[in-house]
């Protein structure tokens, strides 16, 4: 499974991805998590504000710092 985090490395991202890493720790996951940070590689995912969190490209949250339950929902609903 491959996580990943969409933004520049702002405060609310680096948040996100400290939940996404807690979440696939919490569930025992065999997961990547992959920051992308190029704004290219954002757009072309449709997402237009950050952070953003996808699970194997596929878009989960936009503009949100989620918790580490609302992370691990959308991972328990992708395993």
């Amino acid at each position: 499974m491959k996580v990943q985090i969409l933004g520049s490395g702002c405060p609310n991202c680096l948040a996100l991805e400290a939940s996404a890493r807690a979440a696939i720790k919490e569930l025992s996951l065999d997961a990547d998590v992959i920051k992308i940070t190029d704004t290219d590689d954002i757009m072309e995912m449709g997402v237009m504000m950050t952070p953003a969190l996808a699970i194997d490209g596929d878009v989960k949250s936009v503009g949100k710092v989620l918790t580490v339950a609302q992370v691990k929902s959308f991972l328990e609903g992708a395993a």
